[in-house]
């Protein structure tokens, strides 16, 4: 009889939704992770037999699935949940977010909320996420030490803030911070152009000249608003898209955040440029933005992925939330209730997401080879009764709660819902402190 293999861990799940092949669902299997990748996914009987490991978590009531990749968010603006609801997007920025901004954010603000998204997150069962933000060093820095994989885009616009005073500063500090995080295994930096109407063209270009020749992806808030667009055509005659086909930005190192305003040149753009779109449904339904065409997309095949965006505007960083709110939308954009099935939305909180970052070949799937970034969520509570199909209990049925175990090449962050590289406790009471300083300001400045 041939010995077992030795593996790290083996995850024995009632159900495992791999993502690919498209479709499949796989019952009472076993997959195998050794040295943060998957070496196999068989039967639990067969795994049994075949390997022998250092760690064996048996989850009979769960799904396990990859982990999410929450693509577009703004995580140190976590410390800012709540505090200017109700606002139409333009007002929301320039009379409240922006002013805030300029008071409190700094290194410890950035470094203090990027630790509340990432609790948020890894509880709700994101592995990986895309972050455009002020002081994008200490996020990189949080993610590395909480074990998450992010993809960090350092912020670029043409007017001073707290982290930089104009276009060439913030550029250069970008390519600093790349280069601090250049052999880490978990960050990815970039270049995160805030907009079309806050950078001007000569930034553009060089970012996209640098992009290409260090292969780092570019994030931009793209057609978030009819505003946007019309003010683009008045100045210029071009759509904002167009411009940025001009300036040589669009390529598939580019994600497209938002497109809420989306006509068939902007869809014929995407496809010729390769570029991706970053879907952010609950943040512009509350901003009354837009509602982004997602079936249109993906029948041109265009990649779409879904993002939170920031908790100042969303109020939450829950992407299984926010896959129910795309496939909803979906659907009533289309007027089609077959639009973006729930497979559909989880191939876009996961695979697509990947696709987005460049980290396809890794991440996204479960498939033997890739790194081993996991989600399981238990799904026997009395509101999964009676489950029929476990991906449709996955998108359409509010259970983020029941997240339980979270893994980032094979390492677990999450077991049994309890935060393992993270603290609880410190970042709550941070969180607290800050919204006393912030609170006490905003009431200062109503007075």
């Amino acid at each position: 009889m041939a010995a077992s293999q030795s593996v790290d861990t083996l995850i024995s799940a009632r159900w495992i939704v791999p993502v690919v092949p498209t479709g499949q669902v796989l019952e009472d299997c076993s997959l195998a992770v050794d040295q943060g990748r998957i070496v196999a996914i068989v039967p639990q009987a067969e795994a049994r037999k075949r390997f022998s490991a250092r760690e064996h978590v048996e989850l009979p009531r769960h799904l396990l699935v990859p982990g999410l990749i929450n693509a577009h968010g703004h995580a140190g603006m976590t410390l800012l949940r709540g505090f200017a609801d109700d606002q139409p997007l333009q007002r929301w920025l320039e009379d409240h977010i922006w002013p805030a901004e300029s008071h409190w954010v700094d290194a410890d603000f950035v470094y203090d909320g990027s630790q509340l998204a990432m609790a948020e997150m890894i509880r709700s069962g994101t592995t990986c996420f895309a972050d455009m933000y002020f002081f994008p060093d200490q996020v990189a820095r949080a993610a590395q030490q909480a074990g998450m994989r992010a993809q960090i885009t350092a912020p670029v616009l043409d007017f001073p803030t707290a982290w930089a005073q104009n276009a060439e500063e913030y550029i250069s500090k970008a390519l600093a911070v790349h280069d601090d995080f250049r052999s880490s295994d978990l960050i990815t930096v970039g270049f995160g152009p805030h907009a079309p109407y806050t950078v001007s063209d000569e930034p553009l270009k060089r970012i996209a000249i640098l992009a290409e020749e260090l292969q780092v992806p570019i994030q931009i808030h793209l057609h978030e608003t009819a505003f946007e667009v019309q003010q683009a055509l008045q100045q210029s005659g071009k759509r904002p898209i167009e411009r940025l086909q001009a300036l040589n930005l669009l390529s598939p190192l580019t994600q497209c955040i938002h497109m809420t305003q989306v006509d068939q040149l902007d869809i014929q753009i995407l496809a010729q440029t390769g570029a991706h779109v970053v879907h952010c449904p609950e943040s512009n339904l509350k901003l009354a933005s837009g509602f982004c065409p997602v079936d249109q997309l993906l029948k041109a095949d265009i990649n779409v992925a879904l993002g939170t965006d920031g908790a100042a505007s969303n109020n939450d960083l829950d992407l299984l939330g926010e896959m129910r709110t795309a496939a909803l939308l979906a659907k009533g954009v289309a007027g089609d209730a077959a639009a973006l099935d729930a497979h559909a939305a989880l191939r876009m909180a996961t695979l697509y997401g990947a696709r987005a970052m460049g980290e396809e070949e890794q991440i996204g799937s479960l498939e033997p080879g890739k790194l081993a970034d996991l989600t399981a969520v238990a799904v026997d509570s009395l509101e999964a009764t009676p489950l029929f199909d476990p991906v449709s209990h996955l998108v359409y049925t509010n259970c983020s709660r029941d997240v339980s175990h979270v893994w980032v090449k094979g390492k677990a962050l999450l077991r049994d819902r309890k935060l393992l590289t993270l603290n609880e406790r410190e970042i709550r009471q941070k969180a607290e402190d800050w919204k006393t300083k912030i609170a006490s300001q905003k009431k200062s400045t109503i007075q």
